[in-house]
């Protein structure tokens, strides 16, 4: 059979952003699942039923390093000789599109879903730009999963159009709306959770889901959150997703916040984040950079509308007034004026709850998504036996 080899830098990707994903794949080629962390790839290869291959990679500008993976992967490319690698998350992409080409891969795929480097400055961000560069003129073709960051590939020069081509609507994996359906948790459900996290029956909750660091938005959220909570004692900020003290820290102050204020809530990093989004009634996304956010789409698939940041992914998602509502980026007064005004005007609540599952159904649903990019694989497959 075919082989196909997908690269991301950590397994995370692997289990979150491309969910079922691998194992749907490997009914039309044999695929290869390659990350960082043994152990926890060996595991997700088992549970996904595909082959894997542990590469270490980082997520910091590491040379010797990336060099050693460089030559692991090549090597193990050589050997497989499989007809397509495609690469997600930076480091796996230079990685990966460098590797490919050395080896000679014949169809070397990237998917761009966001660029971090938009909120770095001087010297690093011109290493990362070139970096950014040589991935693209690597590829075979290059994915960005939105047509906003479609565009700022092309307004930094990164690559050429020709090169770049946004699958579907826009997503890395579309989402499964059967899964993230709210019909699954009962009344009786919702109310053993709030319970559970001791937050009162009648709190309207603002949720936010990812990772606790200053580029989401949490040190505005926090704070917005704090002067609705003055006019609004019934209200609730449940903060779900892990800290990363040593990447992007929040203000000290925040976090002082968070550790005491008695109606923000954290959960820590959770595997299922569909009870927390069952009990809620808003997700408040204030992100600085993103590409085509999951969060946004399994909230509201789970029927909550979005508050989101006026960037590219979320402006796609979210139309304002209709699924959610947009706010200018880092933005803490609008971002506490759009807080208020769910919370106030109740026909806008309800009519934005309303339409936001049946909007994702319409464009995000994952099984459309996963035959889209099959249809690409053989396209690309064709196109490469004819040459």
């Amino acid at each position: 059979m075919t082989k196909l080899v997908r690269v991301t830098t950590i397994p995370l990707s692997l289990e979150k952003l491309l969910e079922g994903q691998l194992t749907f794949m490997n009914k039309h080629y044999e695929v290869i699942a390659i990350s960082a962390e043994e152990e926890r790839l060996k595991r997700y290869g088992q549970n996904n039923r595909v082959r894997s291959f542990p590469v270490e990679m980082t997520r910091e500008i590491t040379p010797f390093q990336d060099l050693k993976a460089l030559f692991k992967l090549y090597r193990f490319l050589k050997k497989e000789n499989p007809l397509i690698i495609h690469t997600h998350t930076p480091k796996a992409g230079i990685i990966g599109m460098l590797a490919g080409k050395l080896a000679g891969t014949p169809i070397r795929l990237h998917t761009v879903a966001g660029l971090p480097l938009l909120e770095v400055q001087g010297k690093k961000r011109k290493i990362l730009d070139k970096v950014e560069k040589l991935t693209y003129s690597l590829a075979t073709r290059v994915y960005p999963n939105s047509f906003e960051l479609k565009k700022i590939i092309l307004q930094l020069g990164y690559s050429n159009e020709s090169k770049l081509k946004v699958l579907g609507h826009g997503s890395s994996n579309g989402i499964d709306t059967k899964y993230f359906d709210p019909a699954l948790f009962s009344t009786s459900d919702k109310r053993k959770i709030r319970k559970d996290l001791e937050i009162p029956d009648s709190d309207f909750i603002y949720i936010f889901v990812g990772r606790l660091v200053r580029e989401k938005g949490i040190n505005e959220l926090v704070r917005a959150f704090e002067k609705v909570n003055q006019e609004y004692p019934d209200t609730t900020l449940l903060l779900v997703g892990p800290f990363e003290d040593d990447l992007d820290p929040l203000d000290a102050e925040i976090m002082q916040i968070i550790k005491t204020h008695p109606k923000i809530f954290t959960t820590g990093y959770q595997e299922d984040v569909r009870p927390y989004f069952a009990v809620s009634d808003v997700l408040s996304f204030p992100s600085y950079r993103e590409g085509f956010p999951n969060v946004v789409m399994q909230a509201n698939a789970m029927g909550l509308p979005a508050i989101v940041s006026n960037i590219n992914g979320c402006n796609e998602i979210v139309e304002n007034g209709e699924n959610g509502m947009i706010i200018p980026v880092k933005s803490e007064s609008a971002l506490y004026e759009a807080m208020l005004d769910i919370k106030r005007d109740g026909e806008l609540f309800s009519r934005i709850s309303r339409k936001a599952r049946k909007l994702i159904q319409e464009k995000y649903e994952r099984a459309q998504f996963w035959d889209i990019l099959l249809k690409e694989y053989k396209e690309l497959e064709l196109l490469y036996k004819h040459d």
